[in-house]
């Protein structure tokens, strides 16, 4: 923040994902930690962050003070219970009602940062009994998501005229990747002055290069194995099943394993989580259930052992707005191959930090995986690059610097030209259509 400028108060709202929820569930992911990290960030950088979140548990305060200027508040709207994001929609002017009351009397706020399209239909509804102006970060597209996911997209179809709306209604609108800057103004005709490019970040402190015997010493793990992670939310769209697929092509006799980290237990349970009894299945069909290991659940504190513990951080998803377990791993200094999807195409630099491999090709990832198995100086070599394009370019103070940047010009009367000199800088590819670009056009 520039000293000359006076500080921001900011209302971020994040309808179902908290910033205090665990990571790693099946509605708790890259949402959660995005908005928790921005928000201590500019508190840090002398903002006042206030966050909006929705009720899940009837134990839950209604204020939570994080540190002091960052304040989360559980609303009601719904049952106090975990509901899928997907059935959250008929809940929302309740959590627009639970707002106001909550917010009468407080101090004016600058801006309001919606997180999701529900968050920005809410914001919708405040932004004019606040007189603040609304920024948007979407997180996921809906008309990109129903052109992957088709008939398992169970969002409601109001999803896409909400979106719409808030494209044309909101001061400023953030897409974390070129890919999605291109597919607002291609696929939902958002004005490109409009737009900034602002990607999400990584805590340096939390992820960092480590010694990997000792990493696998605590874990448990083997030390003469070769060790592919995979790490996240363990849905079908993460392609979990490619992964698997790939460790059957590879020699039999080789000491591989892939650890499956994430789910919604501390202990693998496919009651809790039915991706692990598919994935548990798919490998014994394949013949290599012995090479599978579920790891279930772990806190973000624990999460560094298993990136340093890994040769390589694998993630092959056909859907990815962003993703931000790459990132992590490549502040680890793990290689990574990733999908050439999303936010992926654009993070992990093709030859440089890991490997691009087309989606749902098991063939091209095992190609890969034998590759960096007989070649550990380049698996060093990508894995120390990783590290340098993270500390480069990929920091939560850098994000909220982009974001201030963003919450300042949505004060301004007239639209600005869009920063994009930190996808630039970064290396990013020019954006393309994705692969269902004709799905797209047929969702209209």
């Amino acid at each position: 923040m520039n000293h000359k400028q006076k500080p921001l108060r900011v209302l971020m709202i994040s309808e179902h994902a908290s910033p205090l929820a665990v990571a790693g569930g099946v509605d708790a992911g890259g949402q959660n930690v995005y908005v928790d990290s921005v928000a201590r960030e500019l508190v840090r950088a002398g903002h006042s962050v206030d966050v909006l979140t929705r009720r899940d548990d009837a134990h839950l305060p209604g204020v939570v003070t994080c540190a002091p200027r960052l304040r989360v508040h559980h609303l009601t709207a719904g049952p106090p219970r975990p509901v899928p994001k997907e059935a959250l929609l008929p809940y929302m002017p309740a959590f627009a009602h639970s707002a106001r009351q909550r917010l009468r009397g407080e101090p004016a706020f600058d801006v309001i940062h919606a997180n999701f399209f529900m968050s920005g239909l809410v914001g919708l509804a405040l932004r004019r009994s606040l007189r603040a102006p609304l920024v948007t970060t979407f997180h996921a597209l809906g008309l990109v998501r129903r052109a992957h996911q088709g008939a398992d997209d169970a969002f409601p179809a109001a999803r896409l005229s909400i979106e719409r709306a808030l494209v044309q209604h909101s001061a400023r609108l953030v897409a974390e990747c070129p890919q999605e800057r291109h597919d607002l103004i291609q696929s939902y005709g958002a004005d490109p002055q409009r737009i900034s490019l602002v990607p999400c970040g990584v805590d340096l402190d939390r992820f960092r290069p480590g010694d990997r015997g000792a990493a696998r010493a605590r874990l448990g793990l083997p030390v003469d194995e070769f060790i592919v992670l995979q790490l996240g939310r363990l849905v079908p769209r993460k392609g979990i099943d490619n992964v698997v697929r790939a460790l059957a092509m590879l020699p039999r006799h080789w000491p591989a394993r892939l650890v499956v980290v994430g789910g919604d237990s501390d202990a693998p349970n496919e009651v809790l989580t039915p991706e692990i009894g598919r994935l548990r299945r798919l490998a014994a069909d394949h013949g290599v259930a012995d090479r599978v290991h579920f790891a279930g659940r772990h806190g973000r504190d624990a999460l560094r052992d298993w990136y340093v513990a890994a040769d390589v951080f694998v993630t092959t998803p056909w859907y990815e707005p962003f993703g931000m377990t790459p990132l992590e791993a490549m502040a680890c200094g793990t290689p990574v191959i990733g999908s050439e999807v999303g936010g992926i195409q654009h993070t992990v630099r093709d030859g440089v930090t890991g490997f691009l491999v087309p989606p749902r090709d098991p063939a091209a990832l095992a190609q890969r995986l034998i590759e960096l198995r007989h070649r550990p100086a380049l698996c060093r070599a990508l894995g120390a690059a990783g590290v340098a394009r993270v500390r480069q370019f990929f920091t939560w103070d850098r994000v909220a610097r982009g974001l201030e940047a963003v919450y300042r010009e949505a004060r301004e009367p007239l639209p600005a030209a869009a920063p994009v000199g930190a996808w630039r800088q970064a290396g990013a590819r020019r954006s393309r259509p994705v692969e269902a670009g004709s799905a797209l056009g047929e969702a209209r």
